[in-house]
C-alpha cells in the first residue's frame, strides 16, 4: 500500500497544480473521483495489464462524462504508464491536497444513535475552534460504541465512546 502511495503521489500532485491554475478544484474532484471507483471494480481491475484491451479503451471507460479537457491528458499519461490501478490512490491523495488548500479538515464523525442539527453543530463549532480551519464533516451511526462518539480527523482521533471508556475502565481494573 505504501508503494502505491509513493508511486500515486506525483500524479495527485501535478493534477492539483492543473486543477488550481485552472481554479476547477470541484470538476477535477468530481472527476477524478469517478474515475478512482471505476478502477477501484473488480472487473475494470481485470482489465488493467490485459494486453487485449487498448489503453484508449480503459481511458474512454475511466473518463466521467463531464470531466474538464485538461483531465483527458492526465488519464493518457496514467495509461501510457502503466498506472490506471493507482487511480483510487491518486484522488485520495488529491483531495488531502485540495482540502490542505483550501484550508478545510475532514473529519468523520461515528455516534452511537444519529446527532440532531443542534449536536452536530455542537461538534462542527468546537472543532472548527480547535483547528482554526473550517470543517467538513461526514457522520456515521455504530451502535457498537453504546454512547458517545468517535471524531476521526485525519491525524487526530477523539474517542469519547462508551465503548472504549469500558475497555479503559476494565484494563485499570484488570491491573
Amino acid at each position: 500500500m505504501s508503494q502505491a502511495i509513493t508511486l500515486a503521489r506525483p500524479y495527485a500532485r501535478a493534477l492539483f497544480l492543473i486543477a488550481k491554475e485552472s481554479g476547477q478544484f470541484p470538476a477535477f474532484s468530481e472527476a477524478l473521483g469517478f474515475s478512482a471507483r471505476a478502477a477501484a471494480e473488480p472487473a475494470v481491475q481485470a482489465l488493467f495489464g490485459d494486453p487485449r484491451v487498448a489503453a484508449g479503451t480503459l481511458q474512454e471507460l475511466l473518463t466521467h462524462p463531464a470531466a474538464p479537457a485538461a483531465f483527458g491528458p492526465f488519464l493518457a499519461t496514467l495509461a501510457e504508464n502503466g498506472r490506471l490501478a493507482l487511480l483510487p490512490e491518486v484522488s485520495a491523495l488529491f483531495e488531502q491536497l485540495r482540502a490542505e488548500s483550501e484550508r478545510v479538515v475532514k473529519a468523520t464523525i461515528t455516534s452511537a444513535t444519529e446527532l440532531s442539527d443542534a449536536e452536530l453543530q455542537n461538534i462542527v463549532q468546537a472543532l472548527k475552534k480547535r483547528f482554526g480551519r473550517e470543517v467538513a464533516v461526514q457522520t456515521a451511526v455504530d451502535a457498537g460504541l453504546i454512547g458517545g462518539a468517535v471524531i476521526d480527523a485525519g491525524d487526530v482521533v477523539i474517542d469519547g465512546s462508551l465503548r472504549s471508556k469500558l475497555a479503559r475502565l476494565n484494563a485499570s481494573l484488570a491491573h
